[in-house]
């Protein structure tokens, strides 16, 4: 019996279907396919290029839209209300209704698999998106160019070429999953007036489009790597205060409330792990090395000749000091917030989406393009260096 074609209608569905469920059994049962149909139709789909439309779930943006308005009442009621209530569990349990149980760190970040050789874990590094900002092309002489389109198409490029590169650039590319870290910045914010008057969208509409964007990179991600650890920081542009705060930093950000509705989102899909934590650090292993992952806002300073290094390793030398004071050392710090990438043995500071802008062209700031870091954590050349091999 010969193999009915199927039509480029049908392939498209079961995309999209998956990228609604996240599940293939739950996508086959909203198709109200066999699983091995439905199965055997995604492959023949992402074999011929077939990309998911990024929308998300009609009734997550819903939950969304009612949190903002919720918030909006708890801000507007007395200070002792919101003592009372605006609290990190409040908002997880009460308005996103995440379930409750603390961050674990998953068993293929810690133990590797001595039955067959592979490359180690990857980590793809996200931060700085400034997710609704313009960068006009004609006020920094044509060098770069900057909106919700264009982050788009970068964002969806960041993430096929980092799976391009993995997949066919590296000896034995096997992986048991990939880490996609969060590190702050991901909406332009309404911090400054320039950036309220030029801004592409209001706050909301511009964390709803990133809230589907990151939900296709994370989708992505998943579907080729099997498993995706997934730390966050918030960063101090997404903050709704007027300064950013020491006390509940992060009950006062939308990239933290995003991270939330991303972790709502994804909770019954056991390939994929938040690690969210209510302070400004967040600290992890990878097969024993550790890494401390903040956004970089703390560290101020640097002049014309020695840059954003001189407060960056201040900074890391300061918080290695605290962390070895209470047993939290680590090998790695992961920073962004500087719109550089630097990358040494002890510290990485990612790059932006964004690129340069009209802020850097105006202070005479070296060109940086917009580049995100990636890199591979190897248990053996974690232990080398550990031990100082």
């Amino acid at each position: 019996m010969s193999t009915p074609i199927l039509t480029n209608k049908q392939l498209q569905e079961v995309i999209d279907a998956f990228n609604k469920m996240g599940t293939k059994t739950e996508a086959a049962k909203l198709l109200r396919l066999n699983l091995n149909t439905y199965s055997s139709r995604l492959n023949k789909a992402i074999q011929k290029g077939y990309k998911a439309n990024i929308k998300p779930e009609e009734d997550t943006l819903d939950r969304l839209k009612e949190a903002n308005d919720r918030i909006r009442q708890l801000e507007s009621a007395s200070n002792q209300h919101l003592e009372e209530q605006l609290t990190a569990e409040y908002i997880k349990k009460k308005i996103i209704k995440l379930r409750d149980g603390k961050t674990t760190i998953p068993n293929w970040l810690i133990r590797k698999n001595e039955k067959k050789k592979f490359a180690g874990v990857p980590t793809l590094f996200a931060s700085d998106w400034h997710w609704g900002e313009i960068v006009d092309p004609n006020q920094i002489n044509g060098v770069n160019e900057y909106n919700m389109t264009i982050a788009q198409n970068r964002a969806r490029t960041m993430v096929e070429k980092a799976i391009d590169l993995l997949q066919n650039y590296v000896a034995n590319a096997n992986y048991p999953g990939i880490v996609f870290v969060l590190g702050g910045d991901m909406v332009s914010g309404d911090i400054h007036e320039e950036l309220m008057a030029t801004n592409e969208k209001e706050i909301m509409p511009t964390v709803l489009d990133l809230f589907a964007v990151l939900s296709w990179c994370i989708h992505t991600l998943a579907n080729e790597f099997g498993n995706v650890f997934i730390p966050c920081v918030s960063g101090n542009h997404g903050r709704n205060t007027h300064k950013i705060r020491n006390k509940g930093r992060n009950f006062t950000s939308f990239d933290w409330l995003l991270y939330q509705f991303l972790a709502k989102r994804f909770e019954n899909d056991s390939r994929i792990t938040f690690h969210i934590p209510d302070g400004p650090d967040a600290y992890y292993s990878i097969f024993g090395h550790k890494y401390l992952l903040t956004h970089g806002d703390q560290f101020r300073g640097g002049d014309g000749v020695i840059g954003a290094l001189g407060p960056i390793i201040r900074g890391d030398h300061r918080k290695r000091s605290r962390n070895s004071q209470i047993d939290m050392g680590y090998e790695t710090m992961l920073l962004g917030h500087w719109h550089q990438l630097i990358q040494l043995e002890r510290l990485i500071v990612n790059g932006s989406l964004k690129g340069y802008d009209e802020y850097a062209y105006s202070n005479n700031f070296g060109f940086e393009p917009p580049r995100q870091a990636m890199w591979i954590t190897h248990p053996e050349r974690s232990e080398e260096r550990r031990v100082g091999k």
